[in-house]
């Protein structure tokens, strides 16, 4: 005895398929701008989680900031003052001359020591915002303050145990003032104009290292999609 319906031909109402061709599907699109939506929209979630948890101002990884920044100041000044003295040389320029021209050759020497100081620092505010990957302005802010205190405390070493323990005098660095004759109005204005660029070139190099962050973490979710 055959059967009827949905018994003879042995297809369950569950088993039947839809007609319309997969190209076709009119909810398709609905269903991927959602999945694109809800994926932009957890890689928000994530990152900012992540930064509640991890973010803040890291001393640890400025503190090895700081250390890129120094090793990186002494060897571009030691360039610079190799490469003034080889201009100096082939120039002629003596004692005399460069006495006779000592206001232009301080402005010169000003002006390498700031780009100097903008340089290192940059580099000392990308490795803190690249170890610390959140907050790299306050990344850049923490390796600054490092060179403020590492900069008072050996000034206070040197001006109790002497000149031959002051350690920024023999590397060239920018030295607070301590005596009369350093107090000077030329000496303040130029401290603070070292401090200021240092501080910059920091604050910018962990922007650009935090950013390196988030570019790996927006492709690891687009790749996703």
């Amino acid at each position: 005895m055959s059967s009827t319906g949905t018994g003879g031909s042995g297809i369950q109402p569950g088993d039947r398929q839809s007609n319309t061709p997969p190209g076709n599907d009119p909810n398709a699109g609905a269903h991927a701008a959602g999945t694109h939506h809800g994926d932009s929209r957890s890689y928000k979630e994530v990152v900012s989680r992540q930064k509640d948890e991890f973010g803040g101002m890291k001393f640890g990884s400025a503190f090895f900031g700081w250390l890129t920044a120094t090793g990186t100041s002494v060897i571009l000044l030691a360039l610079v003052t190799a490469v003034a003295a080889a201009i100096g040389a082939n120039s002629g320029l003596t004692q005399q001359t460069a006495a006779a021209n000592a206001q232009q050759i301080g402005l010169a020497t000003g002006i390498a020591v700031a780009v100097v100081l903008f340089i290192a620092y940059y580099c000392g505010g990308y490795v803190a915002g690249r170890m610390a990957r959140f907050n790299g302005l306050k990344q850049g802010l923490a390796v600054w303050l490092w060179a403020i205190i590492i900069i008072i405390v050996l000034t206070i070493v040197g001006a109790i145990l002497g000149n031959s323990y002051d350690v920024l005098r023999q590397v060239s660095f920018p030295q607070i003032p301590t005596s009369r004759s350093q107090l000077t109005a030329g000496g303040v204005i130029a401290l603070a104009i070292f401090l200021g660029v240092a501080l910059l070139g920091a604050l910018l190099g962990g922007l650009a290292g935090m950013r390196f962050h988030r570019k790996v973490d927006k492709a690891s979710f687009d790749n996703r999609i």
